[in-house]
């Protein structure tokens, strides 16, 4: 069906959504972001595949969007992070109970710039800061006690400068390739709409069963 009106209607027809998927990302981020009732509406479940072919899902935030695509940061020595060093394709699921709705991001995965990641990084709360030079993220931590008695040390070593990114912690982008847009409705006849690239890289909406 050719981009325009919707003849069948439907909670969600095809002209309710931007031409341009991540301008309606941006709209419906804008008011799960606006609606009391969603915490973190920047929550979601980014789905990579490990070095044993195995896919594995976690919770992070996102940190930023735009046409370029979506950001996330991270230890690049944890699991997601060897998974995309080998794997550079990622996913992200968004969903927001009290508005009906998901978004799911798919496409590659690239690193974001030194200049990027140090100007998010000293944004960050201190203890977020020394935090990440303290947790070996992913791997076997022996005790609590040891995880607090190295912030400790990292706190004594910092004390009275600024804490600096570590060498192993920084972002990474999804340039999309397909986004879709699901709006829950009755009877599990819900609506959705995904996004994907033509041959000239244009952007094209289709209507999917539900």
């Amino acid at each position: 069906m050719a981009n325009g009106s919707d003849p069948d209607g439907g909670r969600l027809a095809r002209d309710d959504l931007a031409t341009d998927p991540i301008k309606q990302f941006g709209r419906w981020f804008a008011e799960a972001e606006a609606d009391p009732r969603i915490v973190f509406a920047e929550a979601v479940c980014l789905s990579t595949l490990g070095p044993d072919d195995t896919p594995e899902g976690r919770m992070v935030l996102l940190k930023g969007f735009d046409d370029r695509g979506f950001v996330f940061y991270t230890n690049l020595q944890s699991d997601k992070g060897r998974s995309l060093a080998v794997h550079p394709r990622a996913g992200m699921t968004f969903y927001w109970q009290p508005l009906g709705r998901q978004v799911r991001v798919r496409g590659r995965v690239v690193p974001v710039s030194a200049e990027e990641a140090d100007a998010y990084f000293g944004g960050r709360p201190r203890g977020s800061r020394i935090g990440a030079w303290a947790s070996d993220q992913s791997r076997e931590l022996e005790s609590r006690a040891v995880l607090e008695a190295r912030v400790a040390e990292l706190e004594d070593r910092y004390a009275g400068r600024s804490v600096p990114r570590p060498p192993h912690w920084s972002g990474f982008r999804i340039v999309p390739d397909r986004i879709e847009f699901w709006q829950e409705g009755r009877a599990r006849l819900h609506d959705r709409f995904a996004y994907g690239l033509d041959v000239s890289g244009a952007w094209v909406r289709r209507r999917l069963h539900p």
